[in-house]
């Protein structure tokens, strides 16, 4: 039978370190191929995201994303993922589109600072503070021990207050903020997932050795971070192949010639093989989170797997 796996019955039984781990396996296994098809108009489109990858099996993640919905008190984003195996084909698992975005998302980005972040940081900003940013605070806490404190923006502010109070039974040290500039001056980790359309982090408040975690801008139009930043930066990516000509935050630099192709220094693809990210403790390094049906995939192998 195939198996249906939904969020809430799921969520609690999976690990950030299994699903790092199973982004490192699929990072070791054959290149994937990936097609990505988008249906209707800017403000209500059909998304479907497709994925093989040899021995690891085949995926399609169907989602609709409505932005309209917020107001209507529905999820903006709503699906599902299909899980094929690789040998024979059968569908194995539905998985609620929800569980492996949130899980995929967040260790997508954990992964990044693994390989590019200061080991002894201690101070992380997250702007945002949606499901995303609970889900970093989650993953980022779970794979960076050593964190003492955890600053939370969002223009709206009375958000923030709200994410940060969520935090306070579990101990752990995280407080809403009204300065941004601010805090990113002061943090060793920014990790951003907003829905901003123009740069809100500047390279000029960015010191020495920050790692800087880009995540919300995922349309052609979209940018977190200016210009400056992604010049003085070490500039890394998840996947070429997902970003580089889709994503408004490289695409729109690019197109500009304020950096060329060639300061994309790497992907997970040569991070994780041994390729040079940070390179002295003093070294700033941007990574964009772009996503991809490649980890989709590679998630939704490992949440079938602890589901069966």
């Amino acid at each position: 039978m195939v198996r249906q796996i939904t969020y809430a019955e799921a969520r609690e039984h999976l690990s950030w370190t299994k699903a790092v781990d199973g982004l490192q396996q699929g990072h070791h296994a054959a290149r994937p191929e990936i097609a990505d098809a988008f249906l209707g108009p800017g403000d209500k489109t059909l998304l479907n995201r497709s994925c093989f990858i040899p021995d690891f099996g085949y995926g399609v993640k169907a989602v609709t994303v409505f932005d309209g919905n917020a107001a209507r008190g529905l999820d903006t984003v709503q699906g599902a993922m299909l899980y094929f195996a690789p040998d024979d084909g059968q569908l194995k698992a539905i998985i609620e589109s929800r569980l492996v975005t949130e899980i995929k998302t967040a260790s997508d980005s954990v992964l990044g600072a693994l390989s590019l972040a200061r080991p002894d940081s201690r101070h992380l900003l997250i702007c945002g503070a949606g499901r995303v940013a609970a889900s970093l605070i989650d993953a980022y806490t779970a794979l960076f021990p050593e964190l003492e404190r955890i600053s939370v923006w969002n223009r709206t502010h009375d958000k923030a207050v709200a994410l940060a109070e969520t935090c306070i039974h579990r101990d752990l040290n995280v407080t809403a903020v009204t300065n941004l500039e601010t805090a990113a001056r002061s943090a060793d980790i920014i990790s951003s997932a907003t829905m901003a359309r123009a740069p809100l982090i500047l390279g000029e408040w960015i010191r020495p050795g920050t790692h800087v975690d880009l995540i919300g801008a995922f349309k052609a139009d979209m940018r977190e971070a200016d210009d400056a930043l992604l010049q003085k930066g070490r500039l890394f990516v998840d996947s070429r192949e997902t970003t580089m000509g889709h994503i408004g935050e490289l695409k729109i630099p690019l197109a500009s010639g304020a950096i060329s192709e060639r300061d994309v220094l790497g992907d997970f693809y040569d991070l994780l093989c041994g390729h040079p990210g940070r390179q002295e403790a003093s070294d700033i390094t941007v990574f964009k989170n772009g996503g991809g049906a490649h980890l989709d995939l590679m998630i939704a192998r490992y949440i079938a797997e602890t589901m069966r």
